[in-house]
Formats: structure tokens, C-alpha cells, sequence
């Protein structure tokens, strides 16, 4: 993993976790203490962090940011594209899981119109949804993270358990160059691998920037997939490793 990125997870990580000992971080991106401890130098001496006893924490200015607002801005007509991709699949009648994330937000604007029953623990999509009378809407319980737009924790899995779709939109923070599907929030992972249990069909949604990508976590492999919806830009090497795996990739 080059620096660059490595260093972005961290962020990441300590913008999710809270303050973190440089122990921790290295067991989750599976590098060496002497690896983190250089990176956390290098970040504090940017202004990015804050070092202290043992690890590190957020700047307080980077506390007030909105993480949901920061990522939604990224790349976002290929989220765009993929999302509108993706939502064409849905026709009315259906039951559909929504994943967490941004790409998820876009997926929802695009559902507008149709006939379906949607479940989900992203509050964005709620907030997107929750005035279409056409739409029936499922809010999972659990553990609201604020900054996140998103409900977590064992309440959120306890009711995945009760549930069942025809059809799961998944979200990724990267897809592997093997395929793997990779997350950087671990408070999420069970989460996905929860919901990819109670749905039919998976259906992978990512931009094409994600491929190939990485990620703290492996949520899944290609073998747990059914469709994966792109951009032009995906990584043509993890694309065909996804097809040959029997993934169905579709280019937005």
C-alpha cells in the first residue's frame, strides 16, 4: 500500500474510531508499529492529527467537518452514473436493502417513481425517501452515527437477522485487485456481511475510482457477489477478475 493511502486510512480510522494507539492502528491495516508511528510524524507534522501518549487522535477542527458531506463530493457524477445505473434494475414490486454510504444517497434519489418496499439503516436515504408514498420504508434499528448519516451496532444486525430482500445494493470503500471487497470502517463490516446474508441477488455499486482500491477489512469475496455496477474508469485488471469469477460487471 503506498504511504499516500496508507496514511488516508489512518485518517479515516481515527475520524471513526476516536483516538487511537499506534498498537491498534497497526493491527488494523496490518502494518508495523514503527510503520504507524512514521506516518502519525509525518501527519502531525502536516497538521492533519493530533499526536498523543501512545497514538493519536482528529484535530478538534476536523471533529466539526461532515465526513458524509466530505466523500458524497467526491467523485460524484461517477457516483452519480452508477447509482442511475443500478436503480434502473429495481422494478416495482421489489424489495431492496440499501447499503450505507453516499453512493447508496444517489441510488435512492433515483428510486423515486417506482413501486417498492426499501430497507435500509442509512439515514440519508431515509431522508431521501421518507416523503414517497410510493415507497414503503424500512428503518433499521441500532446505534446512530451522526456524522456518518447511519444506524450500527448488534440492534442493526439483530434486525438484519429478520429481514429478507430480493435484491442487495452493496457499497464498498475499495474493491481488491483479486476482488475482494474491502471496507475501512470496521464498525460496518458485520453490517454488510449481515445483509449480503439476507438478500438474493448482490449487486455491487462503486465508482470506477474504487477500482482497484483498499480497505481495513475484507467484507467479501468475488464469490458473494452477483453484479457489480461501475464507471469507464474501473481498473480493467480487477474487472476482469471479476468476471471471471462469474460476476456480472456492468459499465455505467
Amino acid at each position: 500500500m503506498l504511504p499516500q493511502s496508507r496514511r488516508e486510512l489512518i485518517l479515516r480510522t481515527l475520524r471513526a474510531d476516536g483516538p487511537s494507539e499506534v498498537r491498534s492502528l497497526a493491527d488494523k491495516l496490518g502494518v508495523s508499529q514503527a510503520t504507524i508511528r512514521r506516518d502519525l510524524e509525518q501527519l502531525d507534522a502536516d497538521g492533519k492529527l493530533t499526536r498523543v501518549y501512545g497514538g493519536a487522535m482528529t484535530l478538534e477542527a476536523d471533529e466539526v467537518d461532515d465526513p458524509f458531506a466530505q466523500v458524497a463530493a467526491e467523485r460524484a457524477d461517477d457516483k452519480d452514473a452508477a447509482a442511475r445505473t443500478a436503480a434502473a434494475m429495481v422494478q416495482d414490486g421489489e424489495t431492496v436493502l440499501l447499503d450505507i454510504g453516499t453512493t447508496m444517497h444517489r441510488l435512492a434519489h433515483h428510486l423515486h417513481g417506482k413501486r417498492i418496499t426499501v430497507v435500509t439503516s442509512n439515514l440519508a436515504v431515509f431522508d431521501e425517501l421518507r416523503d414517497d408514498v410510493d415507497i414503503e420504508l424500512v428503518l433499521l434499528g441500532g446505534v446512530v452515527r451522526r456524522r456518518y448519516h447511519s444506524l450500527v451496532g448488534f440492534l442493526t444486525e439483530d434486525n438484519l437477522r429478520q429481514v429478507h430482500a430480493g435484491r442487495l445494493f452493496l457499497g464498498t470503500s475499495g474493491v481488491r485487485g483479486d476482488g475482494a471487497v474491502m471496507d475501512t470502517t470496521l464498525v460496518e463490516v458485520p453490517l454488510k456481511r449481515a445483509m449480503i446474508k439476507a438478500a438474493d441477488q448482490v449487486v455491487l455499486v462503486a465508482d470506477g475510482g474504487k477500482f482497484p482500491g483498499v480497505g481495513v477489512a475484507r467484507v467479501c469475496g468475488p464469490d458473494d457477489l452477483d453484479v457489480v455496477v461501475t464507471t469507464a474508469s474501473a481498473d480493467p485488471a480487477t474487472r476482469l477478475a471479476l468476471q471471471e469469477a462469474g460476476v456480472d460487471v456492468v459499465q455505467a
